[in-house]
Protein backbone atom coordinates (compact mmCIF):
# COMPACT_ATOMS: atom_id res chain seq x y z
CA UNK A 1 0.00 0.00 0.00
CA UNK A 2 2.94 2.11 0.24
CA UNK A 3 1.66 5.69 0.35
CA UNK A 4 -1.78 4.65 1.84
CA UNK A 5 -0.98 4.45 5.57
CA UNK A 6 -4.11 5.56 7.37
CA UNK A 7 -5.22 6.12 10.34
CA UNK A 8 -8.01 3.81 11.39
CA UNK A 9 -10.75 4.31 13.81
CA UNK A 10 -11.80 1.20 15.54
CA UNK A 11 -15.09 1.06 18.01
CA UNK A 12 -15.25 -1.66 20.60
CA UNK A 13 -19.00 -1.58 21.44
CA UNK A 14 -18.80 -4.94 23.01
CA UNK A 15 -16.55 -7.32 25.41
CA UNK A 16 -16.04 -9.94 22.78
CA UNK A 17 -14.84 -7.17 20.42
CA UNK A 18 -11.69 -7.22 22.12
CA UNK A 19 -10.46 -10.19 21.07
CA UNK A 20 -11.43 -9.98 17.98
CA UNK A 21 -9.88 -6.80 17.19
CA UNK A 22 -6.53 -7.11 18.91
CA UNK A 23 -5.23 -9.14 16.26
CA UNK A 24 -6.18 -7.02 13.48
CA UNK A 25 -4.57 -3.79 15.57
CA UNK A 26 -1.34 -5.63 15.36
CA UNK A 27 -1.91 -6.26 11.88
CA UNK A 28 -2.67 -2.81 10.99
CA UNK A 29 -0.02 -1.45 12.59
CA UNK A 30 2.49 -3.45 11.45
CA UNK A 31 1.96 -2.71 7.69
CA UNK A 32 2.09 0.89 8.79
CA UNK A 33 -1.03 2.14 9.96
CA UNK A 34 -1.85 3.97 12.57
CA UNK A 35 -4.88 2.85 14.95
CA UNK A 36 -7.12 4.78 16.82
CA UNK A 37 -9.54 3.06 19.51
CA UNK A 38 -13.11 4.10 21.35
CA UNK A 39 -14.81 1.72 23.22
CA UNK A 40 -18.02 1.73 25.08
CA UNK A 41 -18.67 0.87 28.63
CA UNK A 42 -20.29 -2.41 29.50
CA UNK A 43 -19.63 -5.96 29.69
CA UNK A 44 -16.07 -5.81 31.44
CA UNK A 45 -14.68 -4.21 28.00
CA UNK A 46 -12.87 -2.09 29.94
CA UNK A 47 -11.29 -4.90 31.99
CA UNK A 48 -10.71 -6.66 29.26
CA UNK A 49 -9.09 -4.18 26.62
CA UNK A 50 -6.55 -3.13 29.30
CA UNK A 51 -5.65 -7.36 29.69
CA UNK A 52 -4.86 -6.92 25.81
CA UNK A 53 -2.86 -3.62 26.14
CA UNK A 54 -5.50 -1.80 23.74
CA UNK A 55 -5.42 2.13 24.29
CA UNK A 56 -8.40 3.43 24.12
CA UNK A 57 -11.05 6.40 25.34
CA UNK A 58 -14.12 5.20 26.71
CA UNK A 59 -17.44 6.97 25.57
CA UNK A 60 -20.97 5.70 27.13
CA UNK A 61 -22.05 3.16 28.38
CA UNK A 62 -24.99 -0.32 28.51
CA UNK A 63 -28.02 1.32 27.45
CA UNK A 64 -30.62 -2.24 29.33
CA UNK A 65 -32.71 -3.54 27.21
CA UNK A 66 -35.77 -1.06 26.62
CA UNK A 67 -35.92 -0.42 22.87
CA UNK A 68 -36.73 3.21 23.46
CA UNK A 69 -33.45 4.25 25.79
CA UNK A 70 -31.50 1.84 24.07
CA UNK A 71 -31.62 4.08 20.15
CA UNK A 72 -31.87 6.89 22.05
CA UNK A 73 -28.61 6.18 24.04
CA UNK A 74 -26.73 4.46 20.56
CA UNK A 75 -27.97 7.97 19.08
CA UNK A 76 -26.35 9.81 22.06
CA UNK A 77 -23.35 8.13 21.98
CA UNK A 78 -22.90 8.88 18.40
CA UNK A 79 -22.94 12.63 19.05
CA UNK A 80 -20.58 12.42 21.78
CA UNK A 81 -18.14 10.31 19.53
CA UNK A 82 -18.50 13.10 16.83
CA UNK A 83 -15.98 15.68 18.48
CA UNK A 84 -13.55 13.10 19.31
CA UNK A 85 -13.45 11.82 15.33
CA UNK A 86 -13.57 15.38 14.32
CA UNK A 87 -10.39 15.89 16.66
CA UNK A 88 -8.79 12.80 15.89
CA UNK A 89 -9.32 12.79 12.12
CA UNK A 90 -9.07 9.11 11.55
CA UNK A 91 -9.31 7.91 7.42
CA UNK A 92 -11.85 5.53 7.78
CA UNK A 93 -14.06 3.55 10.49
CA UNK A 94 -14.16 -0.20 11.68
CA UNK A 95 -16.18 -2.08 13.94
CA UNK A 96 -18.26 -5.06 14.35
CA UNK A 97 -21.86 -3.69 14.70
CA UNK A 98 -21.16 -0.14 16.14
CA UNK A 99 -24.30 1.77 15.21
CA UNK A 100 -23.06 4.53 16.85
CA UNK A 101 -19.64 4.68 15.05
CA UNK A 102 -21.73 4.56 11.74
CA UNK A 103 -24.12 7.48 12.47
CA UNK A 104 -20.92 9.56 13.66
CA UNK A 105 -18.96 8.88 10.76
CA UNK A 106 -21.46 10.25 8.29
CA UNK A 107 -21.79 13.09 10.76
CA UNK A 108 -18.45 14.16 10.50
CA UNK A 109 -17.79 12.70 6.72
CA UNK A 110 -15.83 9.39 7.48
CA UNK A 111 -16.15 6.17 5.57
CA UNK A 112 -16.89 3.56 7.72
CA UNK A 113 -16.63 -0.54 7.43
CA UNK A 114 -19.32 -2.40 8.95
CA UNK A 115 -18.64 -6.04 10.16
CA UNK A 116 -21.51 -8.64 11.03
CA UNK A 117 -21.48 -12.21 11.03
CA UNK A 118 -25.63 -12.52 12.28
CA UNK A 119 -27.75 -11.78 9.36
CA UNK A 120 -30.68 -11.32 11.46
CA UNK A 121 -29.45 -8.65 13.34
CA UNK A 122 -31.14 -5.62 13.07
CA UNK A 123 -29.04 -2.66 11.30
CA UNK A 124 -31.82 -0.41 9.73
CA UNK A 125 -32.00 2.90 10.75
CA UNK A 126 -34.23 4.74 8.24
CA UNK A 127 -31.99 7.49 7.50
CA UNK A 128 -29.22 5.43 7.24
CA UNK A 129 -26.98 4.13 4.24
CA UNK A 130 -23.67 1.65 4.77
CA UNK A 131 -20.84 2.52 3.37
CA UNK A 132 -18.84 -1.39 3.52
CA UNK A 133 -20.34 -4.28 4.96
CA UNK A 134 -17.96 -7.10 5.68
CA UNK A 135 -19.78 -10.28 6.26
CA UNK A 136 -18.31 -14.39 6.13
CA UNK A 137 -18.71 -16.48 2.95
CA UNK A 138 -21.35 -18.15 5.26
CA UNK A 139 -23.89 -15.66 4.86
CA UNK A 140 -25.10 -14.98 1.30
CA UNK A 141 -25.30 -11.69 0.42
CA UNK A 142 -29.11 -11.39 -0.37
CA UNK A 143 -29.62 -12.02 3.76
CA UNK A 144 -28.07 -8.67 4.43
CA UNK A 145 -31.25 -6.46 4.52
CA UNK A 146 -29.57 -2.91 5.05
CA UNK A 147 -29.05 -0.49 2.34
CA UNK A 148 -25.71 -0.26 1.59
CA UNK A 149 -22.76 0.67 -0.83
CA UNK A 150 -20.58 -2.40 -0.65
CA UNK A 151 -20.84 -6.15 0.58
CA UNK A 152 -17.42 -7.47 0.86
CA UNK A 153 -16.38 -11.29 1.95
CA UNK A 154 -14.15 -13.25 4.08
CA UNK A 155 -13.68 -16.85 4.53
CA UNK A 156 -13.96 -18.48 7.96
CA UNK A 157 -15.99 -17.31 11.01
CA UNK A 158 -14.96 -14.08 12.79
CA UNK A 159 -13.18 -16.08 15.82
CA UNK A 160 -10.82 -17.72 13.44
CA UNK A 161 -9.12 -14.78 13.15
CA UNK A 162 -8.24 -15.06 17.18
CA UNK A 163 -8.33 -18.67 17.98
CA UNK A 164 -5.80 -20.03 15.84
CA UNK A 165 -3.09 -17.95 17.89
CA UNK A 166 -4.64 -19.21 21.02
CA UNK A 167 -2.11 -20.82 23.51
CA UNK A 168 -3.24 -22.23 26.85
CA UNK A 169 -1.89 -21.78 29.82
CA UNK A 170 -2.28 -23.80 33.00
CA UNK A 171 -3.59 -22.69 36.72
CA UNK A 172 -7.15 -21.60 36.00
CA UNK A 173 -9.12 -24.34 37.44
CA UNK A 174 -6.63 -24.09 40.53
CA UNK A 175 -7.16 -20.68 40.38
CA UNK A 176 -11.01 -21.23 40.45
CA UNK A 177 -10.74 -24.25 42.90
CA UNK A 178 -11.71 -26.85 40.82
CA UNK A 179 -9.97 -30.28 41.02
CA UNK A 180 -8.60 -32.03 37.64
CA UNK A 181 -11.13 -35.34 37.80
CA UNK A 182 -13.89 -32.63 37.48
CA UNK A 183 -16.60 -32.21 34.04
CA UNK A 184 -16.15 -28.58 33.58
CA UNK A 185 -18.83 -27.44 32.36
CA UNK A 186 -18.99 -23.53 31.25
CA UNK A 187 -22.44 -22.35 31.06
CA UNK A 188 -22.92 -18.61 29.56
CA UNK A 189 -26.82 -17.12 30.19
CA UNK A 190 -29.22 -15.97 26.98
CA UNK A 191 -28.33 -12.33 26.12
CA UNK A 192 -31.19 -10.92 28.27
CA UNK A 193 -30.98 -7.17 27.22
CA UNK A 194 -30.08 -7.87 23.10
CA UNK A 195 -32.90 -7.43 20.40
CA UNK A 196 -32.87 -10.94 18.94
CA UNK A 197 -33.42 -12.57 22.48
CA UNK A 198 -35.88 -15.64 22.97
CA UNK A 199 -37.51 -16.01 25.73
CA UNK A 200 -37.80 -19.54 25.05
CA UNK A 201 -33.62 -19.50 25.55
CA UNK A 202 -34.22 -18.75 28.90
CA UNK A 203 -36.61 -21.91 29.68
CA UNK A 204 -33.79 -24.24 28.98
CA UNK A 205 -31.16 -22.35 30.29
CA UNK A 206 -32.78 -22.84 33.86
CA UNK A 207 -33.46 -26.48 32.86
CA UNK A 208 -29.95 -26.98 32.06
CA UNK A 209 -28.12 -26.16 35.40
CA UNK A 210 -30.31 -28.44 37.17
CA UNK A 211 -29.46 -31.10 34.56
CA UNK A 212 -25.68 -30.57 34.25
CA UNK A 213 -25.18 -30.12 38.57
CA UNK A 214 -27.19 -33.41 39.12
CA UNK A 215 -24.35 -35.43 37.88
CA UNK A 216 -22.41 -35.63 40.94
CA UNK A 217 -18.97 -35.36 38.50
CA UNK A 218 -19.58 -31.86 37.37
CA UNK A 219 -18.80 -28.48 38.29
CA UNK A 220 -20.29 -25.50 36.80
CA UNK A 221 -18.32 -22.46 35.19
CA UNK A 222 -20.91 -19.60 35.30
CA UNK A 223 -20.27 -16.78 33.12
CA UNK A 224 -23.38 -13.85 33.72
CA UNK A 225 -23.63 -11.21 31.26
CA UNK A 226 -24.17 -8.06 33.53
CA UNK A 227 -24.97 -7.71 37.19
CA UNK A 228 -28.43 -8.70 36.97
CA UNK A 229 -27.81 -12.21 35.97
CA UNK A 230 -25.56 -12.62 39.05
CA UNK A 231 -28.27 -11.51 40.93
CA UNK A 232 -30.58 -14.08 39.69
CA UNK A 233 -28.40 -16.81 39.45
CA UNK A 234 -27.13 -16.39 43.10
CA UNK A 235 -30.81 -16.03 43.90
CA UNK A 236 -31.84 -19.18 41.77
CA UNK A 237 -29.37 -21.25 42.43
CA UNK A 238 -27.87 -20.27 46.32
CA UNK A 239 -27.23 -23.97 47.47
CA UNK A 240 -25.07 -24.64 44.18
CA UNK A 241 -22.86 -21.53 44.90
CA UNK A 242 -22.68 -21.93 48.12
CA UNK A 243 -20.71 -25.15 47.76
CA UNK A 244 -18.99 -24.16 44.73
CA UNK A 245 -21.18 -26.44 42.20
CA UNK A 246 -21.85 -23.25 40.64
CA UNK A 247 -18.88 -20.64 40.33
CA UNK A 248 -19.31 -17.11 39.14
CA UNK A 249 -15.76 -16.06 38.91
CA UNK A 250 -14.84 -12.91 40.68
CA UNK A 251 -12.34 -11.52 38.01
CA UNK A 252 -11.97 -11.06 34.58
CA UNK A 253 -10.65 -14.49 32.92
CA UNK A 254 -8.99 -15.41 29.68
CA UNK A 255 -12.63 -16.76 27.69
CA UNK A 256 -10.54 -18.69 25.45
CA UNK A 257 -8.09 -20.45 28.52
CA UNK A 258 -10.90 -21.38 30.47
CA UNK A 259 -13.20 -22.48 27.11
CA UNK A 260 -9.71 -25.05 26.61
CA UNK A 261 -9.55 -26.34 30.13
CA UNK A 262 -13.48 -26.72 29.92
CA UNK A 263 -14.88 -30.08 29.06
CA UNK A 264 -18.28 -28.88 27.46
CA UNK A 265 -19.40 -25.39 26.57
CA UNK A 266 -23.20 -24.25 26.89
CA UNK A 267 -24.55 -21.15 25.83
CA UNK A 268 -27.67 -19.17 24.75
CA UNK A 269 -25.66 -18.24 21.47
CA UNK A 270 -23.29 -15.23 21.03
CA UNK A 271 -19.36 -15.17 20.24
CA UNK A 272 -18.82 -17.69 23.26
CA UNK A 273 -20.02 -20.97 22.04
CA UNK A 274 -18.40 -20.40 18.04
CA UNK A 275 -14.88 -19.59 19.46
CA UNK A 276 -15.74 -23.03 21.66
CA UNK A 277 -16.64 -24.37 17.64
CA UNK A 278 -13.48 -22.60 16.78
CA UNK A 279 -11.18 -24.71 19.46
CA UNK A 280 -12.94 -27.68 19.01
CA UNK A 281 -14.42 -27.87 22.66
CA UNK A 282 -17.66 -29.77 22.48
CA UNK A 283 -20.03 -26.72 22.27
CA UNK A 284 -24.00 -26.83 22.75
CA UNK A 285 -25.72 -23.87 21.63
CA UNK A 286 -29.45 -23.22 23.66
CA UNK A 287 -29.93 -20.14 21.85
CA UNK A 288 -34.12 -20.37 20.35
CA UNK A 289 -34.13 -16.76 18.09
CA UNK A 290 -33.16 -17.23 14.56
CA UNK A 291 -30.53 -19.21 13.78
CA UNK A 292 -28.03 -17.44 11.76
CA UNK A 293 -25.99 -19.14 8.98
CA UNK A 294 -22.64 -19.06 10.68
CA UNK A 295 -23.91 -21.27 13.50
CA UNK A 296 -25.81 -23.49 10.53
CA UNK A 297 -22.37 -24.17 9.01
CA UNK A 298 -21.30 -25.07 12.62
CA UNK A 299 -23.91 -27.70 12.73
CA UNK A 300 -23.39 -29.41 9.40
CA UNK A 301 -19.74 -29.75 9.69
CA UNK A 302 -20.11 -30.88 13.10
CA UNK A 303 -18.51 -28.38 14.87
CA UNK A 304 -21.80 -27.07 16.83
CA UNK A 305 -24.79 -28.93 18.78
CA UNK A 306 -28.23 -26.86 18.33
CA UNK A 307 -30.51 -27.64 21.41
CA UNK A 308 -33.79 -27.07 20.49
CA UNK A 309 -35.56 -27.41 23.85
CA UNK A 310 -35.63 -28.65 26.95
CA UNK A 311 -36.50 -32.54 26.05
CA UNK A 312 -33.76 -32.22 23.38
CA UNK A 313 -31.15 -31.57 25.75
CA UNK A 314 -31.20 -34.76 27.61
CA UNK A 315 -30.01 -36.92 24.64
CA UNK A 316 -27.99 -34.17 22.97
CA UNK A 317 -25.43 -33.22 25.77
CA UNK A 318 -22.77 -35.22 26.82
CA UNK A 319 -21.40 -35.00 30.20
CA UNK A 320 -17.88 -36.70 29.96
CA UNK A 321 -14.15 -35.61 29.47
CA UNK A 322 -12.66 -33.87 26.80
CA UNK A 323 -10.01 -34.77 25.11
CA UNK A 324 -7.21 -31.66 25.29
CA UNK A 325 -4.98 -33.01 23.40
CA UNK A 326 -7.05 -32.58 20.19
CA UNK A 327 -6.00 -29.85 17.79
CA UNK A 328 -6.28 -26.31 18.54
CA UNK A 329 -8.24 -24.72 15.57
CA UNK A 330 -6.95 -24.25 11.98
CA UNK A 331 -3.77 -22.90 13.59
CA UNK A 332 -4.30 -20.54 9.72
CA UNK A 333 -3.66 -16.58 9.20
CA UNK A 334 -5.97 -16.51 6.65
CA UNK A 335 -8.96 -15.02 7.51
CA UNK A 336 -7.00 -12.16 9.45
CA UNK A 337 -4.93 -11.76 6.87
CA UNK A 338 -8.12 -11.61 4.11
CA UNK A 339 -9.87 -9.41 6.43
CA UNK A 340 -7.06 -6.83 6.65
CA UNK A 341 -6.36 -6.79 3.03
CA UNK A 342 -9.84 -5.76 1.82
CA UNK A 343 -9.84 -3.23 4.40
CA UNK A 344 -6.86 -1.91 2.18
CA UNK A 345 -8.96 -2.43 -0.67
CA UNK A 346 -11.58 -0.22 0.94
CA UNK A 347 -8.92 2.61 1.48
CA UNK A 348 -7.53 2.15 -2.04
CA UNK A 349 -10.83 2.49 -3.61
CA UNK A 350 -11.39 5.82 -0.84
CA UNK A 351 -8.13 7.04 -2.21
CA UNK A 352 -8.28 6.24 -6.03
CA UNK A 353 -12.20 5.76 -6.60
CA UNK A 354 -11.69 5.04 -10.04
CA UNK A 355 -8.98 2.29 -9.79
Amino acid sequence: MGNLKSKIWIDLDNSPHVLFFAPIISELERRGHRVWVTSRDRFQLRELATMHNIPHVMVGRDYGKNKFIKVSGLLYRAFQLVPLVLRDKPTIALSHGSRSQVIASKIAGIPSVMMIDYEFVRLHFPFLRYDNIFIPDAIPEKSIRAKCDNIWRYPGIKEDVYAPRFEPTEGILDELGISPDKIVVTIRPPATNAHYHNVKSESIFRDVVPFVAEDPRTVIVMLPRNEEQVRDIRGTWQGLVETNKLIIPNNVLNGLNLIWHSDLVVSGGGTMIREAAALGVPSYSIFLGETGCIDRHLAETGRLKLVASSADFLTTIKLKKWNHQDNLGLRSDKTLGCIVDKLENVLMLQKYPHH
